[in-house]
């Protein structure tokens, strides 16, 4: 057995953190697009 693999530094489940990275970005993607639409209504 690897010897990484017996001494894992975090336990935790990869699920949670790949989750927490896709809200993460949806939630700066989708801020850009409000910032981006807000301004062309302004714009007009």
């Amino acid at each position: 057995m690897n010897e990484f693999e017996k001494n894992v530094q975090s336990k935790r489940n990869d699920a949670i953190d790949s989750g927490v990275g896709f809200v993460v970005s949806f939630v700066f993607f989708a801020a850009i697009f409000v910032l981006g639409t807000v301004i062309e209504i302004v714009g007009k």
